[in-house]
């Protein structure tokens, strides 16, 4: 789901919860709907990703959410990404 619809559920209500996934050396974002859970994606349809955790909490604190659960189980700061 790109950044203008996203906005647009946020701005209904119709977002329940936001979660910052770290996985590998990104982090990525997904959002609770009554229906299913959406990712955070490019205008081409890719998965949206952050390097830093801090760069990925201001992009979702602009989309209006001033809270967000974190999940780094997954996340392993030291792996170097991979662009292709």
């Amino acid at each position: 789901m790109n950044e203008k619809t996203l906005r647009a559920l946020i701005e209904a209500g119709a977002v329940k919860k936001i979660r910052i996934i770290g996985d590998g050396s990104l982090f990525h974002v997904e959002a609770d709907t009554p229906g299913s859970t959406v990712t955070a994606t490019t205008v081409a349809g890719g998965i949206k990703t952050w390097s830093t955790l801090d760069a990925c909490a201001k992009w979702v604190r602009a989309l209006g959410i001033g809270a967000a659960q974190i999940d780094i189980a997954r996340w392993t700061p030291e792996q170097r990404g991979m662009r292709i």
